[in-house]
């Protein structure tokens, strides 16, 4: 039996979907309310659903009966800095419950980490495994909770843990609908005219699920693996966007200087509103630093090609202008 945790999510649902099309057993948690993607609807004899808060030890002991293999995908995000403390807590704390839990059961797992949780590299370097995030100097939540999330699996690993950790970029893929990075398909469909100088790794969501399969299947272990297919600065990105949609491209840079007045001006009207802000600090910051990775140690593992960017965003785009 394969247990994957945050199956109604983008990545877990893909996932989920991959392995049910295997014929393969597979269990999913859910948190009490949460909707089942419709992309899975199609597979309910494939898929059991069980309702197990990654805060519950029970809920999550009681996941893992029969079970030998877990894809850990499960993970709280909030751009809120109310919300902070509790993410990390909840992030954190899940993951040590399954990390414990897999150990003693002796159950093989492959952990869902982030670029967030990799450092940075020296100017004109593509950044590796090998770079680790300074927790000291770093102030996002999101990144703190995955890093520290990690830190749990590599406990895990030194107590006789078989586990692999994975660290995808920027996750696109049709069926993210307009929510996650489909946000940023949509708002550029809705006119964007600004661009940043900033680049990111970014990769298709099957790719990502493909790359899990693989070293799950693999004798692979103690190990982080950045899955990204390219590398993409932010003005090229949003002009193969606007190009899919049929539409002018950004044309005004947005110098930092203007980064900092729109996720200030984002943070005020949250405040006043109570919804999540349209732009966080850290996301104006990140949007003019150059960040580029170098995907060559999961393609010598596993021997994965990528699926080029440009036919994932021809596809984002027509999904989104026929849904």
């Amino acid at each position: 039996m394969i247990l994957i945790t945050g199956a109604t999510g983008f990545l877990g649902s893909e996932l989920a979907m991959q392995l049910a099309k295997q014929g393969l057993r597979i269990r999913c948690t859910k948190r009490i309310g949460s909707v089942i993607p419709e992309v899975l609807t199609p597979f309910k004899l494939e898929i059991e659903w069980v309702d197990a808060d990654m805060m519950d030890v029970f809920a999550i002991e009681h996941a893992l009966e029969d079970v030998t293999q877990v894809y850990h995908c499960a993970a709280r995000v909030s751009l809120k800095q109310s919300d902070k403390k509790q993410m990390i807590n909840a992030n954190v704390t899940g993951t040590a419950n399954l990390v414990n839990l897999c150990n003693q059961n002796h159950i093989r797992l492959v952990h869902v980490s982030s670029i967030a949780a990799i450092g940075q590299a020296k100017p004109g370097d593509l950044i590796t495994e090998n770079h680790h995030l300074d927790q000291a100097l770093e102030t996002d939540g999101y990144a703190i909770s995955k890093l520290e999330s990690e830190m749990e699996v590599w406990r895990g690993i030194a107590e006789g843990l078989d586990a692999v950790i994975v660290n995808p970029s920027l996750i696109i893929g049709a069926n993210a609908g307009v929510n996650g990075s489909g946000e940023l398909f949509e708002t550029v469909r809705r006119g964007l005219k600004f661009y940043t100088v900033g680049s990111s790794g970014i990769v298709d969501v099957e790719d990502v699920a493909k790359c899990m399969i693989a070293l799950m299947n693999s004798k692979i272990t103690a190990e982080r693996y950045i899955i990204s297919a390219e590398n993409r600065d932010f003005k090229q990105l949003t002009t193969e966007i606007a190009n899919g949609f049929g539409i002018k491209p950004p044309t005004i840079f947005a110098k930092p200087w203007m980064m900092e007045l729109a996720w200030r001006g984002a943070a005020f009207i949250a405040a006043i509103t109570g919804k999540d802000p349209a732009i966080d600090k850290i996301s104006a910051q990140s949007a003019s630093l150059t960040r580029n990775y170098d995907n060559s140690k999961i393609k010598k593992a596993i021997g994965i090609e990528f699926k080029p960017v440009s036919v994932s965003i021809k596809e984002i785009c027509e999904r989104l202008k026929t849904g």
